[in-house]
């Protein structure tokens, strides 16, 4: 029966269904219970919240990631079984606290100063998060200042930051200068995206990374976890 749940948990995070309204990709699903209502459901039936995430959430979303490498889906059928993982989380968040379960890292996400965009910063943050990061998200045209305080008060191990605009994205530089003149560099592993940034760029401002996109920004944290291990 708990196979079945989490199995039926992962096949509606690949259908993007959040709730049993939902249609998802296909309508195979359709009137059946959805994300939401299942991780509930797993949670009545005392099924580990680690098996929850690992088995079904983050396993959905491994595919779906694969399905969006290989354009059989796109930005909107990624962010539905993103928003779907998102709200999974918000009800798994109290038992999570109270297992003491370990988190693979904290993980602070900004869009920089001068930049409102924040959908790719929204997708990362909950992809994040079902991969089982603790992400501390500041929001939007987030100022430097704002940005290193929170590095030296809450000692995040990973600051992203995004950037949609050619305009905007010297701030990255900035800060991380700004890191530099606090004696915080070292404290923190900078990852870059968004449409205005590349590898390139990442290397001229001293960034660690630079990440495609979430599936990317995971990929990256778990070989950077592998080489501190």
């Amino acid at each position: 029966m708990s196979e079945d749940i989490i199995a039926l948990l992962k096949e509606n995070v690949i259908q993007g269904r959040k709730t049993g309204n939902d249609e998802g990709i296909d309508d195979s699903l359709s009137g059946t219970a959805g994300v939401m209502e299942l991780t509930q459901s797993a949670l009545e039936k005392k099924i580990p919240t680690e098996a929850i995430i690992m088995q079904g959430l983050t396993a959905g979303m491994q595919v779906v990631g694969e399905k969006y490498t290989t354009k059989e889906y796109f930005i909107p059928d990624m962010l539905a079984s993103a928003e779907a993982v998102g709200a999974a989380m918000d009800i798994l968040k109290p038992y999570l606290e109270a297992s003491n379960i370990e988190t693979k890292g904290i993980f602070a996400i900004a869009t920089v100063k001068g930049d409102i965009h924040d959908i790719g910063k929204n997708i990362v943050a909950i992809l994040l998060r079902g991969a089982g990061y603790e992400v501390n998200d500041l929001g939007t045209d987030v100022p430097i200042e704002k940005i290193v305080e929170t590095v030296r008060e809450n000692k995040p191990d990973f600051l992203g930051l995004s950037a949609l605009l050619t305009t905007t994205m010297v701030v990255m530089g900035e800060i991380i200068e700004a890191l530099k003149q606090n004696g915080l560099r070292d404290k923190v592993k900078v990852l870059i995206g968004g449409a205005a940034v590349s590898d390139e760029y990442a290397r001229e401002i001293g960034a660690d990374a630079y990440c495609v996109d979430g599936f990317h920004a995971i990929s990256v944290l778990d070989a950077f976890r592998k080489a501190e291990d």
